[in-house]
């Protein structure tokens, strides 16, 4: 007899379970993952009643699944269990464990390779407590926190709650974090942090208010400790240095962005001054035997004030490829090593760098192919696991298309792009220039990007998209037209490549749609693409934990959804 199934749903789950069904002597569970590429088994010799598979909600619009009774004559199928808009139920919705209105949890996020490890920033948490797990309060407002998320065979769970060792209003511990592929180094940026104090693990003192600081963790048997406070070698007030963090692969490579950093110097070790306001700067560090220390101070080829060098930055897995975005770099030049030229106010670029046996030189300057002034090229930018790939967000670019390397015009302000990149043998060229699917002005498209360990998946947040749908669509339906009820509430974009041709492959929306959610914010991928993290700092629930009911209590409490 045919088995009569019922549906269950966990975080990026699906439970599925029936009775007995007459005459069989196993079951088996096939899937059908887009509705067009037919039924594939996934788990066979079933003799118990029920299975839970684990499904990457993102890629698995139109999916529908078979539960087959099987004896030794042949097997008899279900009904089809077709996921349609129950999908967004599998879609994990994760909260602080302290939640309060204005803390911005999910202000950025972080996957370790397997996607087993989630690490959240929430860099407005008001706590004035410090280290791991300690019992928070409300005496430091905006101090920040971050939150680690681990996922077992039992689901997800809360595995720590990380302060500071030296916690102070204001600082914004959490505007930025990374992760090890194994998830067990976590860096932190504060980038309103005070002291003055120069190089790693020297006592603070509040003497340069917003230098900023990096606070490097480690996980050993589940327990995580402070291994490091890292400060620039030539701090200064204002700096924000923080503003954006990276790990290598095996999290011995640390790269730090200081995007108000004033010194006019050029390329790699220049001394700095104090001669070019905001034009920032990075800092890389290298961890041996459990000790850190710096190994490159980090400059634009054409450093100018204002340029805010060091917005962004990603490395790849050995650490030995840097990508560094200067989001309001003024040069109207386009395309890999053109002349920089101050035509373009605000176009901004992209620097590639490479180490050779510790030394790091620039590769390349890279720039939109139709670079255009306050595009904010670089204000996100994202490397494959090899490096050989690099995404790159222009948040502020004003085309009005849509879809892969489309003709761009000037018809729709701030709506965004994504460029893509490859580099063979050293060179770097254009692949694809990345429209959203349902284009309009002010969607900020290119806030966030994330690639997977191969390139071959790109996450595009979009933060102030303003669709009123939930879950996973096409963003070509009518969820996926603007609508005042929901402005800025955001979106998510995935793109896969095959041979060389990037493709949408979904219009990602969260599971409890509200204005003003800035859903897309932040994005993250595992390395094999198959977890989607991705951050809604202006979400207002007061709700706690893993899978809670959301409300509308609690104004930027911010949340985090898992697919």
């Amino acid at each position: 007899a045919a088995p009569t199934v019922s549906l269950g749903f966990g975080v990026k789950e699906l439970k599925f379970t029936w009775p007995v069904a007459s005459g069989a002597d196993f079951y088996r569970l096939s899937e059908n993952p887009d509705g067009v590429s037919g039924y594939a088994q996934i788990a066979t010799n079933l003799t118990t009643l029920s299975y839970n598979h684990t499904i990457p909600v993102h890629r698995r619009l139109n999916a529908s699944y078979i539960v087959e009774a099987c004896n030794s004559a042949g097997c008899t199928g279900s009904a089809p269990q077709i996921l349609g808009t129950s999908l967004t139920q599998a879609i994990g919705y994760v909260k602080a464990s302290n939640t309060e209105a204005f803390d911005s949890f999910a202000n950025s996020v972080a996957l370790s390779s397997d996607g087993n490890t989630l690490a959240v920033g929430a860099p407005f948490e008001g706590s004035g407590s410090t280290g791991i797990n300690s019992a928070p309060d409300d005496s430091a407002l905006a101090a920040g926190a971050v939150y680690i998320y681990t996922h077992t065979a039992g689901g997800w769970s809360q595995q720590a709650y990380v302060k500071a060792s030296n916690t102070e209003s204001g600082d914004n511990f959490g505007i930025a974090v990374a992760l090890s592929v194994d998830g067990d180094t976590l860096a932190v940026g504060a980038p309103l942090e005070d002291s003055g104090s120069t190089g790693i693990n020297n006592p603070p003192d509040e003497l340069a208010a917003d230098a900023g600081a990096v606070y490097v963790y480690t996980r050993v048997a589940g327990t995580w400790s402070q291994q490091a406070y890292v400060k620039a070698s030539n701090t200064g007030a204002g700096d924000n240095f923080g503003k954006s963090v990276a790990l290598s692969g095996e999290g011995n490579t640390l790269v730090v962005g200081a995007p108000f950093e004033a010194s006019s110097s050029t390329g790699i070790g220049g001394t700095p001054d104090e001669s070019a306001t905001d034009a920032g700067a990075v800092y890389v560090y290298a961890r041996t035997a459990g000790t850190w220390s710096q190994q490159a101070y980090v400059k634009a080829s054409n450093t100018e004030a204002g340029d805010r060098f060091g917005t962004s930055v990603a490395l790849s897995v050995d650490g030995n490829t840097l990508a560094v975005g200067a989001p309001l770099e003024d040069s109207g030049s386009t395309g890999i090593n053109n002349p920089p030229d101050e035509l373009a106010a605000d176009a901004g670029a992209v620097y590639v760098y490479t180490r050779v046996a510790g030394t790091w030189s620039q590769q390349a300057y890279v720039k939109a192919s139709n670079a255009e002034a306050s595009d904010n090229f670089g204000e996100s930018v994202a490397l494959s696991g090899d490096g050989n790939t690099l995404a790159v967000g222009a948040p502020a670019e004003g085309s009005g298309t849509t879809g892969i390397n489309s003709t761009p015009n000037e018809s729709a302000f701030e709506a965004g792009a994504v460029y893509v990149y490859t580099r063979i043998a050293s060179t770097w060229s254009q692949q694809a220039y990345v429209k959203a699917s349902n284009t309009e002005s002010i969607n900020e498209f290119g806030t966030s990007v994330a690639l997977s360990g191969d390139g071959n998946a790109l996450a595009v947040g979009a933060q102030l998209e303003s669709g009123s749908g939930a879950g996973i669509g096409s963003g070509t339906g009518p969820s996926s037209v603007q609508s005042p009820s929901t402005r800025f509430a955001g979106a998510a974009y995935f793109y896969t490549r095959a041979t060389g041709t990037w493709s949408q492959r979904a219009y990602v929306k969260a599971s409890n749609t509200g204005a003003f959610d800035f859903f897309g914010d932040s994005v993250a991928l595992s390395s094999d693409g198959n977890t989607l993290a991705v951050g809604a700092l202006g979400e207002s629930s007061s709700s706690t934990g893993i899978s809670s009911a959301p409300n509308e209590s609690a104004p930027v409490a911010g949340a985090a959804y898992l697919y």
